[in-house]
């Protein structure tokens, strides 16, 4: 077992990936479980996964990423959208957590109204909120991909209109990333050098 210290230093973003070797279908539900319990305002979980596995599925995708042979070669490519108008399913949302205790049922009731009061008329918040919560669950699907000892890829590189239409998404799913995930071929760069942290840390 890795720790995630580990698993954050070990992860590249792979380019090339072994054509041909899918994913049962209980890892990408596993991949998809780990990366929800990234963290969201209010805990909405306004967010939404598409696994492009089947190879007439990943030809269209291929047609809206700008030709990117990896979307094809991977296991699976994960479109990961953040969802508008969160605010609106938060009680549904929070009912689980209610249910099982976790929190008081008039503390959900007070967090749906203030969400809904911030959100309603902010249509920037929305899409401030969309991408945050989608972008927080690619790293944490990327991460858990490297735990099961797979690769990925995170693609922002793909005609997001086009890519709206060829999988018909609804109007308020905003298509935030592409997350490539399957076995490295050969190859593939390591993992390129950061800056330093004194170059990019403000200690007040």
């Amino acid at each position: 077992m890795q720790t995630i210290e580990q698993l954050i230093n070990a992860r590249v973003s792979v380019n090339h990936f072994q054509a041909g070797r899918p994913l049962a279908t209980e890892t990408i539900h596993q991949l998809v479980a780990l990366a929800t319990r990234a963290p969201t305002a209010f805990n909405m979980q306004n967010w939404r996964f598409i696994a492009v596995q089947s190879a007439e599925a990943k030809a269209r995708l291929l047609q809206v990423a700008n030709g990117q042979v990896k979307v094809v070669e991977a296991s699976v490519s994960f479109i990961v959208c953040g969802k508008l108008a969160g605010y609106q399913q938060l009680p549904e949302a929070l009912s689980a957590s209610v249910q099982a205790r976790i929190m008081p049922a008039q503390v959900a009731a007070s967090w749906a109204d203030l969400a809904s009061t911030s959100h309603r008329h902010d249509p920037a918040l929305q899409r401030d909120e969309a991408f945050r919560s989608a972008s927080l669950a690619c790293m944490t699907l990327m991460l858990a991909a490297e735990g099961m000892g797979l690769s990925s890829c995170p693609i922002s590189g793909f005609d997001a209109d086009q890519l709206r239409t060829a999988f018909e998404l609804e109007p308020t799913e905003l298509p935030v990333m592409i997350i490539s995930v399957g076995y490295p071929a050969s190859g593939n760069w390591p993992q390129k050098l950061r800056k330093p942290v004194e170059e990019v840390l403000s200690l007040v």
